[in-house]
């Protein structure tokens, strides 16, 4: 057999972590039955090429050859599961960039706004920034072509390139009567998939948006920034928040795990070949001390984020609040199919989180349910799961469809996170967003603010 490199998948979306089997080549002896079987998809194999050469002869029109077998793989493919699928080269390059979380760009935040591109915020120390490039600011061409037309990623892809390379901006700032010419210089930008803040003075608020090449240090840092922000004897503990994030790479996951526990296993994967059976224990050295850790999780909550709040729930290292999650419990493989081939995401391994529980097609249920006020006009937006997904993975018992969420875009508005709060004040907090409150204090009405169009780095 060949030498294979393949990458781990782990998300609902895309997401990827390098891994390399090597596999010797070995002497294949087949009984009666096997040579059977392989006559039988030789013949199978005999009817593909017949319908092939007859689309080819006979279509309306000259087909593309290569659309044609790009098509038939992704049949083949997306027949399997909803999570095993073909990419083609520009899909591969894009995963790729995602999973890495850096990129050559301008490290500006977008978001489309009536057609136009409006900048949601400058990141810290990027070419945009040292430019000057203010929040709001709308920008209306890209090298002199105007973005009226093109989708929010088509004009991202655009703004994106080669390190050192130069790209025009026109945009348009309230309070000028004229259109500002800006060039910049793309530089490398790196994604923030983890960010924080502080929380009612003494808590640690930690969001999670994605698990990258960049989770985990930038997680590490976070706590020892947040810690000696608000004074480790101050400090109350830690809401990581992990809602609507959809995955990504799985050591990842393992690390960011990891930094919470002192001992114990983290994740089991179990697949149809031996290789893709393995078992990932915790190492000594909790980055908090032992603070108390609240895990904030939704119908959003995927893949590699159901892979941390299940290992933090097993070992009763953390609390989860919120709604059940996703249930994606497969882990993808990335096989490269070659230079300018583009790869295959195939499924090849089923998860399972300490206890031995599979939530494919089942979700995480939190230790304390929390629904939040959704405006009636979102209420159509809620994730319907894994188990909704046609062709999933079956899983034994009872499959749950999925559950909430809607996150609202006001912290004072966000129930699941003033339930965290008051737990890691020492406050009762029960399912159903029923708070106890301490002696004396009046219970305030929430309100649910209007739900954002999310914004986009490049």
């Amino acid at each position: 057999m060949m030498r294979k490199t393949s990458i781990i998948l782990l998300s609902a979306a895309t997401g990827a972590a390098l891994t390399l089997f090597v596999t010797q080549p070995r002497a294949v002896f087949m009984g009666t039955s096997a040579r059977a079987a392989t006559s039988d998809t030789y013949r199978q194999l005999n009817l593909f090429g017949d319908v092939f050469e007859r689309v080819r002869s006979d279509y309306v029109e000259k087909p593309d050859d290569s659309k044609l077998v790009e098509s038939a793989i992704s049949g083949m493919l997306t027949g399997l599961d909803p999570h095993s699928s073909y990419m083609d080269a520009k899909s591969f390059r894009d995963m790729q960039v995602q999973t890495r979380g850096e990129f050559g760009g301008l490290g500006i935040e977008v978001t489309m706004e009536d057609g136009l591109i409006k900048v949601v915020s400058p990141i810290d120390d990027t070419p945009a920034s040292k430019a000057g490039i203010m929040a709001n600011d709308i920008i209306t061409s890209l090298d002199e072509e105007a973005v009226q037309g093109l989708t929010l990623n088509q004009a991202v892809e655009k703004m994106r390139g080669p390190v050192n390379t130069k790209i025009k901006l026109k945009i348009i700032r309230k309070g000028q009567d004229n259109p500002l010419d800006v060039t910049l210089v793309r530089d490398n930008i790196r994604v923030r998939s983890v960010r924080a803040r502080i929380e009612s003075d003494d808590i640690a608020y930690i969001r999670v948006t994605t698990f990258n090449e960049q989770t985990t240090e930038g997680l590490k840092r976070e706590i020892a920034a947040q810690t000696a922000a608000i004074g480790a004897d101050k400090l109350k503990g830690f809401i990581i928040d992990l809602r609507n994030n959809p995955g990504g790479l799985l050591e990842e996951a393992v690390t960011v795990s990891d930094a919470f526990l002192e001992r114990g296993e983290i994740v089991s994967t179990r697949g149809r070949n031996a290789e893709e059976t393995q078992r990932r224990t915790a190492h000594a050295g909790d980055l908090t001390k032992g603070k108390p850790v609240v895990v904030l999780i939704n119908g959003g909550s995927a893949s590699a984020s159901e892979i941390v709040a299940g290992a933090l729930q097993d070992h009763k290292r953390a609390t989860t609040i919120g709604t059940r999650s996703f249930g994606k419990g497969s882990v993808q493989t990335i096989i490269p199919l070659g230079s300018g081939n583009g790869a295959l995401r195939l499924t090849t391994a089923r998860y399972f989180t300490p206890s031995g529980k599979s939530i494919q097609a089942k979700g995480i249920v939190p230790d304390i349910e929390i629904v939040q006020d959704v405006p009636d006009e979102l209420k159509s937006r809620d994730i319907k799961g894994e188990a909704s997904l046609r062709g999933h993975l079956k899983n034994d018992g009872d499959e749950k469809t999925g559950s909430q969420s809607y996150v609202p875009p006001d912290a004072k508005n966000d129930k699941a996170l003033k339930a965290a709060a008051d737990l890691l004040h020492g406050i009762k907090v029960t399912s159903n967003a029923a708070v106890t409150p301490p002696p004396g204090a009046a219970a305030a009405a929430d309100k649910p603010a209007d739900d954002k169009a999310a914004a986009k780095p490049n």
